[in-house]
């Protein structure tokens, strides 16, 4: 009995391996552990480069993915009917085209990026779209204001003076 539970307890204890991974010189014996030498002939050089640019496409596309889902959250809750914060809503997307901006003129060779090219559209898509509900907006609420500022000066007016408006206008 104390057998059988040492034969599972080792059996439990040895290392998975994966066999199709397995070579003709592991299956002998004469594997080698993988080893990171510095390559010499400058391609390390390059993929540092394409690790920082990739940094720099990764970080230029979350902002511009931040800055568009501000916008889209705006268009929405404009859409909607919702009562907002203008004032947030505008702090916020300050803050983020502020960021894009400065983004964009420090790493400006990323331009011809095609990822950040079609983010940039959809970006502009929204911005679009959000310029035109905010539009319709401000023209709604342009209106109320008309139609209130009349109606004091209607409601404030006594009509002594209308009469002879409308007389020296003649």
């Amino acid at each position: 009995m104390q057998a059988q539970e040492g034969a599972a307890a080792l059996v439990m204890e040895q290392p998975v391996v994966d066999t199709g991974a397995t070579t003709t010189e592991a299956a002998t014996g004469n594997a080698l552990l993988p080893v990171l030498l510095p390559n010499v002939g400058g391609e390390a050089e390059i993929d540092g480069t394409d690790a920082a640019r990739s940094d720099e496409v990764r970080g230029l596309l979350a902002t511009i993915r931040r800055l568009e889902s501000i916008v889209e959250e705006e268009t929405v809750a404009l859409s909607t009917g919702k009562k907002i914060d203008f004032d947030d809503f505008s702090a916020r997307k300050s803050r983020s085209m502020l960021e894009f901006v400065r983004l964009m003129r420090a790493r400006m060779h990323l331009g011809s990026e095609v990822e950040i090219t079609a983010e940039i559209q959809r970006l502009r898509e929204k911005l679009e779209r959000n310029r035109s509900i905010l539009e319709m907006h401000y023209d709604a609420v342009r209106e109320v204001a008309t139609i209130i500022v009349k109606a004091i000066k209607e409601v404030e007016s006594d009509g002594t003076y209308t009469g002879r408006a409308t007389q020296d206008g003649k």
